[in-house]
């Protein structure tokens, strides 16, 4: 028996928009409004607005809650100031990743995890059964929040303009209380465009009132409504790792080329360590395969699962593609044998669809914004 996709608070909204809705994670979310292109082309030249409710939200209370989620996850949580935020990926036993996350630093003694979607589940419980014997609570907040993201380069101004919050002290990665539109919001410097912006988490009963705000404050400045479409060629621009693509439970962070984000030097045992060290010394010695980007020479475009192969042999397999917008060809990331993983390598190809299709290797990400 199929369950029927949850609804965020904005969902009557977005259909009176227009918008083309999925079901995405168990969620029913906004695809696309109208072009993915012009959505795409808007959060690199003037903003978007983005509904990401579906992500999940877990705090952690307690005294021992650094103390926790370093023995938890693979970052070094301990470290992380009040009103920073940290990307951190959280691992089974054997190493292999669950999921990533930013966790968000409360208070003295509060954490929010943010999980994807899909994956929500699985890390609320693998974090309850990885807290026995640690003073903390685990808290499924997911229904506590929805999440709108204002991204692009005109956001500063956009939400500067329905908000009295300092967000010129406000750091990537860091996140502030604040009311914004008159809506008590927590104000984050986040983001998976590669542009600046922010992400503002609400009550699930203002999402609306803060919504239609933005869109109004956000007119002049060409802002627009974007779906989870062009969200998803932002981040493969920008060279951002997506769960499911880039990242399994088959992959170490070390496997995937984020082997920066595990802290063997933090205090203290952590949940996958002994196999997160093997994988390490594996990396150095004798990597397997290493996730590149690929940008084409034709206008074939590449999709997930599809070969890489050189000299008429697999050498690798994509796992994210799609028409980039920015740089007018089709891109992709694919993990590729290690001696044709230098950027510049020739003779490599795609299969795609029994054609094989010529590819150029080159260091990731596609795109980078100026500062």
């Amino acid at each position: 028996m199929s369950t029927a996709p949850r609804l965020t608070a904005l969902d009557a909204l977005h259909r009176s928009l227009g918008a083309t809705m999925t079901d995405f994670a168990g969620w029913d979310m906004p695809l696309r409004y109208a072009s993915e292109r012009d959505e795409h082309n808007a959060v690199r030249t003037r903003a978007g607005l983005f509904d990401l409710s579906h992500m999940g939200e877990i705090t952690v209370t307690g005294a021992e809650a650094a103390a926790f989620l370093n023995f938890a996850l693979v970052g070094n949580i301990g470290t992380v100031a009040v009103g920073r935020a940290r990307y951190t990926m959280i691992c089974a036993e054997d190493g292999g990743i669950l999921d990533d996350l930013i966790v968000y630093r409360l208070g003295a003694a509060e954490y929010m995890v943010v999980a994807n979607a899909g994956n929500a589940q699985i890390v609320l419980d693998a974090l309850t059964a990885r807290s026995d014997g640690f003073d903390v609570e685990v808290r499924d907040d997911r229904d506590a929040y929805a999440l709108l993201a204002v991204q692009g380069p005109e956001s500063p101004a956009i939400l500067a303009s329905v908000t009295d919050a300092d967000l010129d002290g406000l750091k990537y990665y860091a996140g502030l209380p604040g009311t914004v539109a008159g809506v008590p919001a927590l104000i984050a410097r986040t983001g998976y465009t590669g542009e600046d912006g922010f992400e503002l988490f609400v009550a699930p009963e203002h999402a609306e009132q803060l919504w239609k705000a933005l869109t109004e404050a956000g007119a002049s400045h060409g802002l627009i409504p974007c779906g989870l479409s062009c969200r998803d060629t932002l981040r493969l621009e920008a060279g951002m790792p997506l769960y499911g693509h880039e990242l399994t439970t088959g992959l170490t962070p070390f496997d995937a080329g984020l082997g920066r984000v595990v802290k063997f030097e933090k205090e203290g045992d952590f949940v996958g360590r002994e196999a997160l060290e093997a994988a390490a010394e594996r990396a150095e010695t004798a990597p397997p395969r290493k996730l590149v980007g690929l940008v084409a020479e034709g206008r074939r475009v590449p999709r997930a699962g599809f070969s890489v192969t050189a000299g008429g042999e697999v050498i690798g397999e994509v796992t994210s593609g799609a028409p980039s917008p920015t740089l007018g060809k089709p891109i992709a990331m694919a993990y590729v044998d290690a001696e044709h993983a230098t950027p510049g390598t020739g003779g490599v190809a795609v299969d795609i669809r029994g054609s094989h299709e010529p590819y150029e290797v080159v260091a990731l990400p596609f795109y980078k914004r100026q500062k």
